[in-house]
């Protein structure tokens, strides 16, 4: 199986090394294997489970909240309800963000509209 540097895992999972180190301390990745060296390897199976922790994170997850959820999967097959709870509301807080973001979007793309019709309004004039 193929193995990676913890260079090459930073730069595949864009997290930085620091972080790397930081997660591995903390919890969020599982014991990261060594070579005969003693210098850490990622396997795939790692990068893929950096892949999650990215998605996550980008989306807004709490380190606790993820830290909870890994400590779920350590836990085993009793745990598969409450995991899925914990992504379902973290999916719901998602979307929610997303609905927010399209109305912020809709008036940005209003206000662009404004512009290009040559009538921009300054806060400065007098409403009549």
């Amino acid at each position: 199986m193929p193995s990676h540097t913890p260079k090459q895992a930073a730069a595949l999972s864009g997290f930085s090394l620091d972080t790397l180190r930081y997660y591995e301390r903390i919890g969020l990745l599982p014991r990261i294997g060594r070579s005969a060296t003693g210098r850490r390897v990622f396997s795939e199976v790692d990068l893929k489970w950096l892949e999650l922790l990215r998605c996550l994170r980008d989306t807004g997850m709490p380190v606790a909240e993820m830290l909870q959820f890994v400590r779920l999967m350590n836990d085993g097959a009793a745990t598969v309800t409450e995991r899925a709870e914990i992504l379902t509301a973290h999916h719901q807080r998602v979307e929610d963000q997303i609905s927010r973001l399209q109305g912020h979007l809709k008036q940005i793309r209003s206000k662009i509209d404004i512009y290009r019709d040559g009538k921009p309004w300054s806060y400065n004039q007098s409403a009549s």
